[in-house]
């Protein structure tokens, strides 16, 4: 089942974590763009409210989360309620897809990327950014999971763990970005990104299909 209780209920909440945290949430955003071709018709698979989406230019959104998806279509995205692992277009669609904090909260993580492997174009660009498990961030989520109303029925992934979903699915030539080597608290300014993995808390990797 997905796992949309939270963001039904706490769709505001959910929102304004993005302005509560926006030197965090800017990081990030600038490390997905850094990876995330501008042209081609793109889906963002896990739009949520449509933060990330929207600002990359990414015209289609999934969510199974009706309630974000009002959110989503104010900021220009076409939303449509859908489970990422049942992707409710046609095959070879899309030349780039977007999955930002998406793949802890799935029920089968392999079966979404295949369906997202489906979706694009040969050639199309998959780009997925999530929080490490093993940083210090991931921790302290872990740490704290029960009493996060988001987090809590999450299941996260290391890079390394990602990366074998990736390579087991098909897709090749990986590129890895990282930012937040801090806490959330302590993160007042955006952070430059760096290359690879294994120092940030928020990870963003760039495949082809």
């Amino acid at each position: 089942m997905p796992r949309t209780g939270p963001f039904e209920s706490h769709h505001r909440r959910y929102d304004d974590w993005f302005v509560r945290h926006a030197a965090a949430f800017h990081s990030e955003l600038l490390a997905v763009r850094a990876l995330l071709p501008w042209q081609g018709l793109g889906l963002s698979i896990g739009v949520g409210t449509g933060r990330f989406a929207a600002p990359l230019g990414v015209q289609v959104g999934i969510d199974p989360a009706h309630a974000v998806l009002g959110y989503a279509a104010k900021r220009g995205i076409v939303a449509v309620q859908a489970v990422a692992e049942a992707l409710p277009f046609a095959d070879g669609q899309f030349d780039r897809a977007l999955c930002v904090t998406t793949i802890c909260f799935v029920d089968d993580a392999g079966a979404m990327l295949h369906e997202i492997y489906r979706v694009l174009k040969p050639g199309g660009v998959l780009v997925i950014g999530f929080i490490d498990r093993i940083s210090d961030l991931g921790q302290n989520y872990l740490a704290h999971q029960a009493e996060n109303i988001f987090y809590r029925d999450a299941t996260f992934f290391s890079a390394t763990e990602v990366m074998h979903l990736l390579n087991d699915t098909g897709f090749t030539e990986p590129v890895w970005v990282q930012t937040l080597s801090k806490s959330l608290k302590e993160t007042r300014e955006i952070e430059p990104l760096s290359v690879g993995y294994g120092q940030g808390a928020f990870v963003v990797v760039k495949v082809r299909r």
